[in-house]
């Protein structure tokens, strides 16, 4: 009888081994779930902004619909309409709007 309840003891007490082995897991989840797609979609917005040139038509971080007429080293300047151009930040440019109007 004192076997069988000595059994159940240890079977009811999880080891430092499955800790390391759940801790383990969900670093492998978060990583598989989380920092990778983030990094995969971070290199594709810096190569985006990277390609930026000359008459491509972008949306910017504030919702403004604008064609690129200078590209500088860290700055756009874009026309937002007839006459009406601004110098924003590259990174402020967050979407591609002639392939979302396809």
């Amino acid at each position: 009888m004192i076997n069988v309840l000595q059994a159940a003891e240890a079977v009811q007490q999880p080891g430092m081994g499955s800790f390391w082995i759940m801790m383990l897991a969900m670093v492998a989840v978060m990583y598989f779930f989380m920092w990778r797609p983030e990094s995969k979609r971070r290199k594709e917005m810096t190569k985006f902004r990277e390609g930026l040139k000359k008459g491509d038509k972008v949306i910017t971080a504030g919702g403004i619909y604008a064609t690129v007429k200078e590209v500088k080293e860290t700055t756009l300047l874009i026309e937002v309409d007839s006459n009406v151009t601004l110098r924003v930040d590259k990174n402020m440019v967050v979407a591609d709007n002639s392939q979302l109007q396809k």
